[in-house]
Formats: structure tokens, C-alpha cells, sequence
């Protein structure tokens, strides 16, 4: 934004106007102010004003700085303000957003490559004041800032950093441009990169061939990557297959030892019972022995004999019925050595080989008669 001041015009030299002059000099500038043609102060963007005489309008969105005789600057707000002509200068400051382009303009990333950027800083003023008199001319030299500072700040990032993450090259502009311009009465809103790329085509081409081999490498990574996902896939299948076959053998394990363990228990009730119900079969024969009274240890004996003899006779029916002639029966006499027992082994023997001699007997004795 350019900044101006009322351009004096040299009134009509006249003899009688000079004199005038010479004698009051307030006087003067009085009677030739309506007809005096002047420039309206240039703003921010160096727009002149149309005629004006006592009077001058501060728009919207602007603020002004009335300096009498270059000197007491005094702020005006918008609307109607006197400015007298050769003794007022008002000065216009745009206080609303405004945004300057920055085309085209050359710079090296961090990697040594060459770009041209284009881009649109936008900033607003905060405080007339600095705009006016901290700056000579605020509009140029925030251009020439956020010039410098687009080629300062893309040198800290590489080519691939500002392709991929462009907002974070904006935020660093918005910084460092506003930390500069602050002084002047001026914020930086933001900053934003509106064209990048690569300076000339043969810098394209190289680039494009390495973002090629990046790409392969990235390819063969992946692709390694996947080997190595299905090796290890197969790996855990075959540890997920083993440990589930020995968790089905620890199952089966378990199932037949619960299984022998259940089993022995039935045994062993089954045990209990028969000694239970022989018990109470001793006991209810003993008391048939005793004849009513209460029986005694031989009572019992006699009962537990009588039931073992009854147990054995069943068992040489059993064999007596039986198709097959090599079972035998031993008894609990046989079994410790005692002689001259009806069943004893020799003697079972001796009555088997004595039932085998008599149907030979007997065909020895049919012969002779038929002789």
C-alpha cells in the first residue's frame, strides 16, 4: 500500500493574490480554498481521491491520520472530516483483509532441487499507526517479506516433504512472515502455496525416475513383507495344529483315565455289595442254624461252609452242562496242596481218564460176544 500526501498546488500568481498572502495569510487560503482542485490522499493501494475542499470522507473499513503541517498526527474514523487544504494531510490506511501474489518465484528445496513456487500472502492491518510512520511503504515491503521468506522456508524442506505435507510449509510461512511484519502494525492471516513444481523439464524427468525407484523399492518391501506374513501364517497353523493335537491326546488321556478310574469305582462297589449281600446271606444262615437263638462265631462258620459248598456245586453243574471237557475247576483245598480232596487235580485227572477207559471197555466187551 503506497501512502501520499496532498499535493500543494501553486496557487494563480497574481499581484493582488500575492499581496493577499503577504497581509494575512489565513485570509487568503480562505478565500481560494473552494476554488483550489486537490488530490485526495492516496491509500494503501494508491487510489487518488476525487475534488475536495473543507472536507474529506474516511470510507468503511479505513482509518486516517490528519497531519497538520506534516506534524500532530490526529486519527480519524470513518465518515465526514474537515481537512483544510495546504494546512491538512490526511492519510489512508485500509484496515480490511488484502492479499498480495507472489508469482513465479525461483528457490532450492533442502535437497538442492530447483522449483518455482507461486503463491497469495494475505494480511490485515492492526494498528494504522505503524502502518503510517513505522513504514515508508507497507504494501511493497510486506511483499518483499513474504517474498523472502517463501525462499528462506521451502530451503528447510525437501522436495518430497512439501509434496506430501503442504500445510505444514504453510504454517511455517504464516510465522515466520508474521513474527516479521508485526512491527509495522501488520498480521500475517495466512499463507498459502498455490502452484510447486520442478524448474525446468530435465529436474521432472529425475525426479520422476527416482519417485519410479522408490516405488519399486517400496514394491519389493511390501512383497517381502507378504512372504514373510505367510511364512509366519503357516507357522503359527502348524503350532496352532500341534498344540490342538496335544490337547486332543491330554483330552483322551484324561477321558480313559476317568474312564479306568470310574470303572475300578464300579468294581469296587460292585465288590461291596457282593460282600455286603454274602455277609447278610451268612448272617441269615447262621441264624436258621442257631434255630432262633442268637447265633455265634460257629454258627457263622458253619453258614459261610455251607454257602461255599453251595457256590462249588454250582460250578461243577456249570461244568457238568458245559460242551467243553478242558475247563476244571480248583478249589480253595487244591490250591494249598492238601491231598485225598474230591477236588484235587490228580483226581480230577484220574476220574477224567477213568470215564475215557470205560467206552473202550465197553467196545472189547461187545466184540468178544459177537465172537
Amino acid at each position: 500500500m503506497s501512502l501520499s500526501t496532498i499535493s500543494n498546488r501553486t496557487l494563480a500568481s497574481s499581484s493582488s493574490a500575492t499581496n493577499a498572502l503577504t497581509r494575512t495569510a489565513g485570509v487568503a487560503l480562505l478565500r481560494r480554498a473552494g476554488n483550489a482542485r486537490i488530490a485526495r490522499p492516496s491509500g494503501v493501494h494508491g487510489q487518488l481521491q476525487a475534488r475536495r475542499n473543507f472536507l474529506t470522507i474516511i470510507e468503511q473499513g479505513h482509518e486516517g491520520w490528519r497531519l497538520t503541517l506534516g506534524r500532530n498526527p490526529v486519527p480519524l474514523k470513518p465518515g465526514l472530516r474537515v481537512a483544510v487544504p495546504m494546512v491538512h494531510t490526511i492519510m489512508n490506511i485500509d484496515m480490511r483483509e488484502s492479499s498480495i501474489s507472489i508469482p513465479n518465484l525461483p528457490a532450492y528445496t533442502a535437497d538442492n532441487v530447483p522449483i518455482t513456487c507461486s503463491g497469495s500472502l494475505f494480511y490485515r492491518v492492526v494498528d494504522s499507526y505503524k502502518s503510517c510512520f513505522d513504514v515508508s511503504n507497507v504494501h511493497e515491503n510486506v511483499k518483499n517479506t513474504g517474498t523472502s521468506a517463501v525462499r528462506s522456508v521451502i530451503g528447510h524442506f525437501t522436495y518430497d516433504q512439501v509434496i506430501a505435507d503442504r500445510n505444514e510449509l504453510n504454517k511455517r510461512l504464516d510465522q515466520v512472515i508474521g513474527d516479521s511484519i508485526k512491527n509495522w502494525g501488520v498480521e500475517c492471516t495466512r499463507f498459502e502455496i498455490q502452484n510447486f513444481q520442478p524448474a525446468n523439464r530435465e529436474v521432472e524427468r529425475q525426479l520422476e525416475l527416482q519417485m519410479e525407484a522408490e516405488r519399486n523399492r517400496r514394491k519389493q518391501i511390501l512383497d517381502t513383507q507378504a512372504h514373510i506374513n505367510v511364512a509366519e501364517g503357516q507357522k503359527q497353523r502348524v503350532i496352532l495344529e500341534s498344540e490342538g493335537h496335544l490337547q486332543a491326546k491330554a483330552n483322551e488321556a484324561d477321558a480313559s483315565y476317568k474312564t479306568v478310574f470310574r470303572e475300578a469305582e464300579a468294581r469296587k462297589q460292585q465288590s461291596l455289595m457282593e460282600a455286603s449281600a454274602l455277609a447278610q446271606q451268612v448272617s441269615e444262615v447262621a441264624k436258621a442254624l442257631a434255630g432262633g437263638k442268637d447265633s455265634t462265631a460257629d454258627d457263622r462258620k458253619q453258614a459261610l461252609a455251607a454257602l461255599i459248598e453251595l457256590r462249588r456245586l454250582e460250578q461243577l453243574r456249570a461244568i457238568a452242562t458245559s460242551q467243553s471237557n478242558s475247563t476244571y475247576f480248583f478249589g480253595d483245598k487244591s490250591s494249598l496242596g492238601v491231598a485225598n480232596d474230591p477236588f484235587n487235580i490228580d483226581y480230577a485227572q484220574h476220574v477224567k481218564s477213568a470215564v475215557d477207559k470205560k467206552p473202550a471197555e465197553r467196545r472189547v466187551d461187545v466184540g468178544a460176544t459177537v465172537a
